[in-house]
């Protein structure tokens, strides 16, 4: 099969030039938009907008939200050579397609360990990852979970999120002794009351 090349060229526009596509279905609510806030904020423009030449200038396929957060900003923008049929067709599937990926969740455990953010929207995001996706002691965990009986899944969803700041060492150890906890120069996040793992030292599982 013959793949085409509809990639024009690369161009670097205006973000309030762009003009957003009608037919756009994807809503962005708070919590996305300050993730994405801070991501630029920490990384900047990694990755191109998509759009397409119309009459009346350049309309989005795919980036709406980003040339909303940065409109004074010139943002890189793929210029394709596709038409209005074309365009719908990618606006209809970019989304669904990529989530269709499945997750290697020991790697994202992994990964996930070894990221850090000076940003509160992309650290609460990060933790969000860390509590659904917890690195396991040992992998023959999964397989002694072989033949058990099926797990609900309770709701770890946050209440609330915090970020509490310490000019020195001393206050942090006031703190941790305040609230009965230990922190430790790699504690990322702790939860308070303290939240009591159902996995044992060793991997087994466990009754509470």
């Amino acid at each position: 099969m013959q793949i085409r090349d509809r990639i024009k060229e690369l161009r670097r526009v205006k973000a309030s030039d762009l003009i957003p596509n009608p037919k756009n279905w994807r809503t962005h609510p708070v919590a996305q938009q300050d993730a994405l806030r801070g991501v630029l904020a920490e990384v900047g423009y990694a990755d191109a907008l998509i759009a397409r030449e119309t009459p009346e200038g350049l309309m989005l396929v795919d980036g709406h939200l980003r040339a909303e957060t940065t409109p004074d900003s010139k943002v890189p923008v793929l210029v394709l050579d596709i038409n209005e049929a074309e365009a719908d067709l990618m606006l209809a599937t970019l989304d669904p397609l990529a989530a269709l990926a499945g997750r290697d969740e020991l790697g994202l455990a992994k990964l996930l360990d070894t990221i850090t953010a000076e940003n509160d929207a992309v650290n609460g995001l990060l933790d969000s990852l860390r509590i659904e996706y917890t690195l396991p002691d040992s992998n023959d965990a999964y397989a002694e979970w072989e033949g058990m009986p099926e797990f609900n899944q309770e709701d770890l969803m946050l209440s609330r999120q915090l970020t509490i700041r310490f000019k020195s060492q001393e206050d942090i150890n006031a703190f941790a002794k305040l609230i009965g906890q230990k922190i430790t120069d790699k504690t990322k996040s702790i939860w308070y009351p303290v939240e009591v793992s159902a996995r044992s030292e060793n991997g087994e599982y466990k009754d509470e």
